[in-house]
């Protein structure tokens, strides 16, 4: 199992690629629409995104995150370039080791709050 390695949360001048941003989009609007407390997103090593939002059923319970990338690994993807949480609570812990289950190492995941501000980043 790949490590995660963390790094400060960027300040208000730095910014997330553009590519990045619009997987921090895509998951405000899945969070957003579903009305949940946390969604993700996830881009693929050919550039195609997925979106999950927290699914909690009696008999399922599956985040946003895992949700994203199991749809990535459904549709072909043998491996993965950034992922996104966003989350009116973000912590990080949202189980990211799912990312680095699919490769390669040192994806970034980007964490941030429900406003899209990035909190935390890490590598998994």
């Amino acid at each position: 199992m790949d490590t995660m390695t963390d790094s400060p949360a960027p300040d208000a001048a730095s910014a997330l690629a553009v590519e990045d941003a619009k997987l921090v989009a895509l998951a405000r609007s899945a969070r957003a629409r579903v009305d949940v407390a946390t969604a993700a997103a996830v881009r693929d090593d050919t550039g195609r995104s997925y979106v999950g939002a927290d699914v909690s059923l009696p008999s399922l319970r599956i985040s946003g995150l895992e949700l994203a990338v199991a749809q990535a690994v459904a549709a072909g993807a043998s491996g993965l370039e950034a992922a996104v949480i966003v989350s009116v609570a973000p912590t990080g812990a949202e189980t990211a080791a799912v990312v680095g289950e699919v490769g390669p190492t040192g994806i970034p995941v980007h964490v941030t709050d429900a406003r899209g501000t990035v909190v935390r980043t890490f590598t998994a």
